[in-house]
């Protein structure tokens, strides 16, 4: 076991990025920067760049939760991260081996719809996902896309119209929702709905001018759920990792990164 003094493990599910800016790659670079040791498991590849994505070859249920013993019987893992999970068989093997295991933070980002606006889960894997994974998480954080997918309404274009979502959200099981309002991109903040059991709390940051943003709900998440495993409380969590991506998207263009959109700059802080 560890000691109070060590450094926590977070440990991220989710796919890869051969490009290195979202996926494993992001949460890895995420974690590592924010205080947490990273450990990880692959649920699918990406042949991905800057420009896009052109092939995923997924893992079978049974190597996933291969990897996932592996981890937890010998990691003291803290918090969990779950990113792109390929289908339903694969949902279902990780709620398993979640509720086997139980960490003490689960943080689900429904990676879902693609920027194109395709639906990356067929709908009998979103429902699984509503079924069998929301329901152990401590905190998911959708885009509105993805929280449109969720709840069968159409993409908000405003922020009232993300507030007409507070309700639906809640009524999914999870213990709070992160609405991320970034694709409302005529706003001059990028603002987010912290929905909690008895509140709601609005987030905002000022809305960074850059076409490097790939990766950034990966981060996000993966952000938050390090800093749920160093003691922070959800809120503080939450807090500290919004100001997180906020300055690593402040720096994107600092790096050189590809063609296409670019990713964020998660380490920042150490070329200060």
């Amino acid at each position: 076991m560890s000691s109070s003094t060590s450094t926590p493990i977070v440990l991220t599910i989710a796919g890869s990025d051969s490009g290195g800016g979202a996926g494993i790659q992001a949460d890895i670079k995420a974690i590592s920067a924010t205080g947490g040791y990273a450990a990880s498991v692959i649920t699918a590849l990406t042949a991905q760049n800057t420009l896009g994505v052109s092939g995923i070859f997924a893992v079978t249920p049974e190597f996933v939760e291969q990897q996932l013993d592996a981890v937890f019987t010998d990691l003291n893992v803290v918090a969990v991260k779950i990113g792109m999970l390929a289908d339903s068989a694969v949902i279902q093997a990780v709620a398993s081996k979640l509720r086997q295991y139980q960490p003490q933070f689960v943080v689900v980002d429904p990676v879902m719809v693609a920027t194109s606006g395709d639906l990356l889960l067929e709908h009998s894997a979103i429902d699984t996902l509503k079924s069998e994974l929301l329901p152990l998480a401590d905190i998911i954080t959708p885009n509105l896309p993805e929280g449109a997918a969720l709840l069968g309404v159409p993409v908000p274009s405003s922020e009232s119209e993300m507030e007409q979502c507070i309700g639906g959200l809640r009524a999914l099981g999870c213990k709070s929702v992160l609405l991320k309002g970034g694709h409302l991109e005529q706003t001059t903040e990028a603002t987010d709905l912290l929905i909690l059991a008895q509140e709601c709390r609005r987030l905002s940051s000022p809305r960074v001018s850059t076409n490097n943003t790939h990766g950034t709900g990966c981060t996000l998440s993966a952000a938050i759920a390090c800093y749920l495993a160093q003691g922070s409380d959800l809120i503080e969590a939450v807090t500290q990792a919004k100001r997180y991506i906020s300055d690593a998207i402040a720096h994107a263009d600092e790096l050189s990164v590809g063609r296409g959109h670019g990713p964020v700059h998660h380490f920042y802080a150490l070329n200060r």
